[in-house]
């Protein structure tokens, strides 16, 4: 019996998925070692290839031949593209009680696995629960970076918190674990998270992403608890074209697109159309703001001009979203 899954979903990753796989065999060795004292973990190792056009295939296998026999690898071909799909694959394939994702660029401490699945052990009300995240830089990142490095998925509290609990909602009602390093109880998502999501993950270059969010926010509303379990870490590598001001640009203003639908779905179908016209009054006032307490730096300051491309992009989302709606009624 699988107690917990390791997904890793990558695309085109044949030069990332040896670091994780390398950091995965720590973890084998961490968990054999623990095992000698307490109650054994038995976990698996699944790779969702998402229709890759490189050597991902042949660099499983390499890795398959010389695997620990006790921690089953995998590996499935998802040709759908997109990684809400490829994240659905790994929930059907998955053999575990809970399913930790792992991007081709997210690099597991040792004892990952062991407090990943402990926790969710201990916390049966537990729906998904995210970790710390640091950040693996190839370059120096700019000034001011802390201010947006949540948006690249680097950040996490040195405290263990629960996000719906009552007592925590007045400061993090609105707040959900990133995608990288997620852990979710499979029944969970299987019994709330629709198979197809409306977003689809970074397609055709587009980085109108919010498919983690989507998928969180049902689970939560169904009632399971969402957490940050501070003993969970990884490093998360930030390759140098991330860091640079087309690529941010971009970043910023795809998750501001993104942003309508993601307040929508949280809410009562009578809520939406009275609180969709208050989020577009609160996002003016937003811009203005942000432009005239930062005006002088637009030009100098990238941190400030990202900022600004996420308020745009958010004001913008409600047209964004009725345009991506209707495209969708027109091909379906």
């Amino acid at each position: 019996m699988i107690n917990f899954s390791v997904a890793i979903c990558t695309f085109n990753g044949e030069n990332r998925l040896p670091d994780v796989l390398d950091k995965l065999k720590d973890c084998c060795g961490y968990t054999t070692q623990l095992g000698i004292d307490t109650e054994p973990i038995t976990w698996e190792i699944i790779v969702i290839d998402n229709n890759s056009k490189d050597n991902t295939a042949k660099v499983f296998k390499e890795y398959q031949a010389d695997w620990p026999p006790a921690y089953p690898i995998k590996y499935f071909l998802e040709k759908k593209q997109g990684l809400s799909y490829a994240r659905e694959r790994a929930i059907q394939e998955a053999e575990g009680t809970f399913v930790g994702f792992l991007d081709d660029d997210n690099l597991p401490t040792p004892n990952w696995v062991a407090s990943a699945y402990n926790f969710g052990k201990d916390h049966p009300q537990a729906g998904a629960y995210g970790g710390r995240i640091h950040g693996d830089y190839e370059v120096t990142p700019p000034n001011n970076f802390d201010r947006i490095s949540l948006f690249l998925a680097i950040g996490g509290s040195s405290k263990t918190i629960c996000y719906t609990d009552p007592e925590n909602s007045l400061y993090f009602k609105k707040v959900l674990p990133a995608g990288a390093g997620l852990v979710v109880r499979k029944q969970a998502w299987i019994e709330n998270v629709p198979k197809n999501l409306f977003f689809q993950g970074r397609v055709n270059g587009s980085l109108v992403t919010a498919e983690d969010i989507e998928a969180l926010t049902h689970i939560k509303k169904a009632g399971w608890e969402i957490w940050h379990n501070a003993e969970m870490q990884i490093y998360h590598r930030i390759p140098k074209h991330r860091l640079e001001k087309e690529y941010l640009f971009k970043l910023m203003r795809g998750i501001g697109l993104s942003r309508h639908y993601t307040r929508m779905l949280d809410l009562q179908i009578w809520q939406q159309p009275f609180l969709s016209l208050a989020y577009i009054a609160n996002d003016i006032r937003k811009i203005l703001l942000h432009f005239f307490k930062y005006r002088p730096g637009f030009k100098t300051d990238i941190i400030t001009a990202c900022e600004m491309e996420l308020l745009i992009g958010a004001f913008l989302s409600p047209f964004y979203i009725l345009k991506k709606h209707l495209l969708n009624l027109n091909n379906n």
